[in-house]
């Protein structure tokens, strides 16, 4: 079978991987968590993790017809780590939504006119009208992180970005949109271990991109834009929340809750929101831990 950019996630396993990813990654059996510095050592249980779920797509049926009913406006930012689980967090999220009003953002890289424009420009035309949920998969925090790391803007424009994003957000939440920022978190055993699976499946290669491949060494430089981006634009109207994806079910549930008990909607049942792990979701304190 040909693999994805001639192999390249598996040449990096073998030939340039940390001996103590490498390690963790062969030694892991079924069910186990291969991040040791996650707080639990197993995957959450199958049955227990679908209960939960279950209960949370009638909450989130609920959200949805208070959104639409009060006018509400909801931005949800999804970003993190590569192969941190974003795509399927996101679809647990609107797999039960009213599409028409739940929408997914994913933007493309910009065209020469979008890339001349004013750099949150484009992302404006997709902010929710009232009634509608908008879900960001991946945002115009691609300036902080990844565009930095692969030298896609210049210093002084990204410092400007830094200038701008608080106003920016502050305007938003004026504006009357509830704006979520979620920041999703794998550890470097985790990530590789998620990109050699989608390198040896047929039906999730198209996950992968040239960017992945190169961003395997990258790690570290990945790690201080991140921790600068946090500490950056974390502020008290659109705070940061990361939530340690090592455990797609564990962190699927835990961002639901979270979003949902932020918002005050009708026939709110609080026991499908709790309980909130704090070993699990937290402010950019856990992204430390």
């Amino acid at each position: 079978m040909d693999l994805p950019f001639d192999g390249g996630i598996s040449r990096f396993y073998n030939d340039a991987a940390p001996d103590a990813v490498r390690d963790a990654i062969t030694s892991a059996k079924k069910g186990e968590i291969i991040n040791p510095d996650y707080p639990y050592d197993k995957r959450w249980g199958k049955s227990d993790y679908e209960e939960a779920l279950a209960a949370l797509q009638i909450e989130l049926v609920r959200m949805q017809a208070w959104v639409r009913e009060t006018g509400q406006r909801i931005a949800i930012v999804f970003e993190g780590r590569d192969a941190a689980g974003k795509g399927g967090t996101i679809k647990r999220f609107r797999e039960n939504l009213n599409p028409r009003a739940a929408k997914v953002v994913a933007l493309s890289k910009p065209t020469d006119t979008e890339a001349d424009q004013w750099y949150f420009q484009r992302y404006i035309a997709h902010l929710p009208a009232k009634g509608e949920v908008t879900i960001f998969d991946r945002s115009w925090y691609n300036r902080g992180v990844v565009e930095h790391v692969f030298g896609f803007c210049t210093p002084d424009q990204r410092e400007r970005w830094f200038a701008q994003v608080p106003e920016f957000e502050d305007m938003l939440v004026k504006e009357g949109i509830k704006v979520f920022k979620i920041w999703l978190n794998v550890g470097r055993a985790t990530q590789l271990k998620r990109f050699l699976d989608r390198e040896s499946d047929p039906l999730k290669q198209w996950k992968l991109s040239w960017i992945d491949v190169e961003g395997l060494a990258k790690w570290d430089a990945y790690t201080a834009a991140i921790d600068e981006t946090l500490d950056r634009t974390h502020t008290d109207h659109a705070p940061w929340t990361i939530v340690r994806s090592d455990d797609k079910r564990r962190a699927r549930v835990q961002v639901i809750r979270h979003i949902l008990s932020q918002l005050d909607y009708d026939t709110k049942d609080a026991d499908a929101l709790t309980p909130l792990d704090p070993k699990i979701v937290g402010g950019p304190d856990l992204w430390h831990a």
